[in-house]
């Protein structure tokens, strides 16, 4: 294995991971609404669900999609059905209450539910198809792909921890419902403009 290529892949994957995106997003939100704690799961449901996606699509799945393109089409049209969704939840998400151990009724993404997004995320099938595509000559072989799942859970791990902690850090100052309900509509806005460079590829 080439180490400049490598490392042209610990960077790109660095900047998809740490960049602002729906997961990063959901999980700001999250740390303010629900609390660190309460989000670990959802954190633990987007390191593992995607890296078992670079490794499915490492493997050969990802020749699947290849020869069946609507599947793709769906897989596309019904992520940005679900972001919609979450926007909306987010934006409707009630603050946190002191005296509710229950904050915001829908409560946290299960680790299921945040494993499950993955496939139906755009970001995460760019970040997949440029791992396995771009970085081919990492991912010829098993040992390699196994090195790409290996960084996509150390590197994803400490950037879900990063935007989560971010959010628990911005709960005492935003004490103000107002301000926390602001905050995510806010938050469900930037999400919907996650949305454009989906619609940009239509």
């Amino acid at each position: 294995m080439s180490n400049s290529l490598l490392f042209a892949f610990v960077v790109f994957a660095v900047v998809m991971f740490f960049t602002p995106g729906p997961n990063n997003i959901m999980l700001l939100s999250s740390g303010l609404t629900y609390g660190f704690r309460r989000t670990v799961p959802h954190i633990a449901g987007i390191t593992v669900g995607f890296a078992f996606m670079v490794g499915a699509v490492g493997v050969g799945l990802g020749t699947v999609f290849i020869a069946y393109p609507v599947l793709q089409t769906i897989l596309k049209y019904g992520g940005v059905a679900y972001l919609i969704y979450l926007a909306a939840v987010i934006a409707m998400a009630e603050p946190p209450s002191a005296d509710k151990d229950d904050r915001g009724g829908r409560g946290p993404m299960t680790f299921w539910g945040a494993a499950m997004f993955q496939w139906i995320n755009a970001k995460g099938w760019v970040m997949v198809i440029g791992t396995i595509t771009a970085y081919a000559a990492i991912a010829a072989f098993p040992w390699n792909i196994a090195i790409q799942v290996g960084l996509s859970l150390i590197l994803g791990t400490v950037s879900c921890v990063v935007w989560a902690l971010f959010g628990t850090a911005l709960r005492p100052i935003l004490t103000s419902p107002r301000a926390i309900r602001a905050f995510n509509v806010v938050m469900a806005i930037l999400l919907l403009a996650s949305l454009y460079p989906v619609f940009m590829d239509a």
